[in-house]
This record gives structure tokens, sequence and C-alpha cells, in this order.
């Protein structure tokens, strides 16, 4: 007889979610944006965009481009700063049922260490997904991402700031990311989450110009999978702390394999853009493949490649 309903729980630090799928920072606005899809409760957690101290502008157009099983993007972290999102973008989000981590980004230590202790009072914020790792700004995130002094340094500033969750979200731009996950993790982080965006152009060979006007971009889709699913089974292996896993899932098969590699939860990102449905339908798929399996618990099947 298989299970008729399984656990898919899982705990983040000390962020309960109902199941495992979340969505990427940057790929499903602050919420509001994808609310008429379907009943946002019905997620892990949501993971908005990018918040600052103070607004970002982003940087110039052209910022995405499609390519080949995935895209490009250079928005450069766009945001309406922390003010806004207290006044405007949290009271709506507090309306549903489902955990809210903000991921936080800075030009600065301090930057950083300033938008953690806001968030901190802030009613309805579960965790803080620290930014360390998006490769289209000019200051902050990659340049503190790219060694493990870097990120220990921003890590140790916010901790002393903010006692909610902790999530180092990890570069995949780096020589050796299960040094940066191990340095992350002694300097007090309680989770990690990996990959971000892969660095990369795309020129037109007719204009003979570059597609983006920030010339690089970070690269999302299919094709980062397998960079993906690496880096989160070296980084499983090396620490112990929870992980979420991202980088080209696009359906619940993939999701399995994340978890499988180590895993604890996973999150959906430029699949949102291709089918505003896919997290959704992620936790369904996961659930259908926990019964075809005879698992009574999803955290069973973290780590348990072979």
């Amino acid at each position: 007889m298989g299970i008729a309903s399984p656990d898919l729980s899982v705990k983040i630090g000390k962020i309960e979610m109902k199941n495992p799928v979340t969505v990427a920072s940057g790929t499903f606005g602050f919420g509001q944006e994808m609310a008429d899809f379907y009943d946002l409760s019905r997620l892990g957690a949501i993971v908005v965009k990018g918040t600052s101290l103070d607004p970002w502008f982003g940087n110039p157009y052209p910022r995405t481009v499609e390519t080949p099983s995935g895209m490009l993007n250079a928005i450069g972290l766009q945001n309406d700063g922390l003010e806004s999102f207290l006044s405007e973008k949290l009271p709506f989000l507090r309306q549903f049922d489902v955990p809210v981590i903000v991921n936080v980004v800075g030009q600065s230590v301090e930057e950083y260490a300033e938008v953690a202790a806001a968030l901190d009072k802030a009613e309805g914020v579960a965790g803080l997904e620290l930014n360390l790792s998006c490769p289209n700004v000019k200051k902050g995130c990659m340049i503190f991402g790219s060694t493990p002094e870097g990120i220990a340094e921003v890590i140790r500033a916010v901790r002393k700031r903010t006692g909610l969750t902790l999530i180092t979200k990890l570069s995949p731009n780096v020589t050796d990311i299960v040094s940066i996950a191990q340095a992350a993790v002694e300097a007090g982080s309680d989770a990690l989450s990996l990959i971000n965006t892969l660095l990369g152009t795309a020129i037109d060979p007719w204009k003979r110009k570059f597609r983006l006007a920030n010339i690089t971009g970070g690269l999302s889709g299919p094709a980062v999978k397998p960079v993906a699913l690496r880096m989160v089974w070296q980084v499983a292996s090396a620490v112990d702390v929870p992980i979420i896993g991202m980088g080209g899932i696009m359906n619940a098969m993939d999701a399995v394999e994340f978890m499988l590699a180590g895993a604890d939860a996973i999150a959906v990102g430029t699949g949102n853009f291709v089918n505003p449905m896919a997290a959704v339908e992620i936790v369904t798929g996961i659930e259908e493949y926990l019964k075809a399996t005879n698992i009574s618990d999803v955290k069973k099947i973290v780590g348990a490649v072979n």
C-alpha cells in the first residue's frame, strides 16, 4: 500500500516550511506580482526581490536576453529600498500563511547590517537571505562573496544585529565554493542557498555589439543545472547546515535531483518566467514522487544519492 499523505515539511534554521519549495529572489517580485496566479500560502516560503537600504535604480537597458536553455539578466538589483518594502510590500505579504525571507543587498558591510537590524524588528519577516553573490553590480554582493574573508566579514556584522535565521546565497563564480561555504557557516550563517547565476555574455554578430548594455549578465535556467547540482552536492558533503538548492529547476524531477544531492529545500527561479504555476506544480510533483516511491517523509530523500 502506498503512502496516503507524505510529510513534506522541512526546517531551514528556525523557519518552518510546510513543503520544501520556495522561489528564487528576483524571479517572484515581492509576491504581489504572482498572487493572481495562485494562493501564495501553497508555497513553503517566499524569498522576495533583493532589498537595499536606499533605492537602487539598476542597470541601463537592454537588461535581459534569451540564451540556449536559459537567459542572461543584468537587472542590477533594482528596488525601491528598505522603507518602501516595510511600508508597502511587507503588509501585503502578511496576509498569507507563508514564511517571508528577505533577500538583503548592500554596497558596504554596514549597509547589510543596517538593513538586517531594521528587518529584525519587522513583523512578518521569518529570515534573511544575504545576497553575497549577484554578479551584476559594481559594489557589494559578489565582491564580498568571492573570498572566505569577505563573506565572513559581512555575516559576522549582520549576525550581531539580528536573531533571524541567516541564509547566505553563494556565487558559483569562484574557484572553490566549498571553502566559501565553510567560511560562511563558521561566521554564523544558519543555512546556505546556491547557486546564484553564472557570469556570461552574448553578442549580436550582425550589429557587432554586446546584447546587454552592462556587457555581462547572470546566466540562469536549465543550462546551469548540472553546475548547480554538482555544487550543491559538494557543499552538502562539506557543511552541516540546511541548504536551499537552485539553478535550472523547471519541474518536480529537477527538484528531487537537488534534494537527492543534499538540498533540504529548493527554489524555483527562471522557471517562474516560463510557467508562473511552476512552483506549486513542483510541490504536487514532489508529493507524487514520494507516493510512487513509498517514502513517508521528504526529509528521507535529502542526500540519498548513491
